[in-house]
């Protein structure tokens, strides 16, 4: 006779798992919150304002925490919110370059200033949607086989 094996598929987050995922998302709101409202730094209020932009895209990912909901599901869904975040970036720069060439003159004499699309800011972005696109692909791609 021929041993089977069996394969069980993963169980996904407990409770506890779920109950704290949930507690990260609303605390590190929370905390963004807190560093604005100090009134001691004004790196403090900086940071706090880049933490509330980050607690709003991982908002996206509250719906998820629920006990069952596999953590391969979690990264997945979180990487394609940073993805749409890189892309939603590099569409509002390329609007604004666009805006600005056409429609403000820049004052007589004004040296000609560099391209946005020169910049390593555009560049590490547009690599860094592409990298997320390929690992949400393969993500994608590796859960259908399993």
């Amino acid at each position: 006779m021929s041993e089977q094996k069996v394969i069980e598929a993963p169980a996904g987050m407990t409770r506890a798992g779920a109950l704290r995922l949930e507690v990260l998302i609303i605390g590190l709101g929370l905390f963004g919150l807190v560093l604005i409202f100090q009134p001691f730094s004004i790196a403090m209020f900086a940071a706090g304002s880049a933490i509330v932009v980050l607690a709003a895209l991982v908002n996206n990912l509250l719906p998820l925490a629920e006990p069952g909901v596999r953590i391969r599901t979690v990264v997945t869904v979180g990487l394609v919110i940073a993805m749409i975040f890189s892309i939603v970036i590099l569409v509002s720069m390329t609007v604004a370059h666009l805006y600005g060439r056409y429609f403000l003159n820049p004052p007589p004499g004004a040296a000609p200033g560099t391209p946005f699309y020169l910049d390593p800011f555009t560049w590490s972005v547009a690599i860094a949607a592409a990298v997320l696109a390929a690992l949400v692909t393969f993500l994608t791609a590796t859960d259908k086989e399993t």
